[in-house]
């Protein structure tokens, strides 16, 4: 956080796993952001940003892609420009879910699986989904305006049995 009371400004939320074995069909992770709105902050999202697409405004997107998990490091980058987001916005929240096109698949099936939330050279989080092992996708972390307007982050590990559509739909309910 930056010490003129502002609260985030940008932050990034990076994502790596292995690839899967030569002789089984690819892993595919994806980092999910959805935003809500002051008049419904835990209901419907106002948009959703994904691998193929980004916020009406700019303020949220996907720098890096994967659908293998093949790279160094982290192979997947979205980043958040929490401060240029408008004003009706409350919540962002981020997860991550598992593509189930080749079968169920569980974070525990996955090899170096982890989640990175950085505020520039600060660590904000950082997980191997150990938690969440038997689920399908996950939330990782909460955004929220606090009581000055600032952007607050939230650690938020909760874990789901969806597939990335309807995870988006349920990730932002409350628990």
């Amino acid at each position: 956080m930056s010490s003129d009371n502002r609260g985030l400004a940008r932050v990034e939320v990076r994502l790596k796993w292995d690839p899967s074995p030569w002789d089984q069909p690819p892993h595919h992770l994806d980092i999910i952001a959805a935003t809500y709105s002051a008049e419904a902050p835990y209901g419907r999202p106002v948009y959703v940003v994904h691998f193929d697409s980004r916020s009406p405004d700019g303020t949220i997107n996907m720098s890096r892609h994967s659908q293998t998990g093949q790279g160094l490091g982290y192979v997947e980058v979205m980043s958040l420009e929490l401060d240029r987001l408008a004003s009706s916005f409350t919540r962002v929240v981020v997860g991550v879910a598992i593509h189930q096109n080749s079968g169920p698949k569980t974070f525990g099936d996955m090899s170096n699986a982890g989640v990175l939330v950085v505020a520039g050279y600060e660590e904000l989080l950082k997980d191997d989904f150990a938690a969440v092992a038997g689920s399908t996708a996950t939330t990782v972390a909460e955004f929220a305006r606090g009581p000055s307007a600032a952007w607050e982050f939230h650690a938020m590990g909760r874990g789901f049995d969806s597939e990335p559509t309807v995870f988006t739909a349920e990730m932002g309910s409350t628990p």
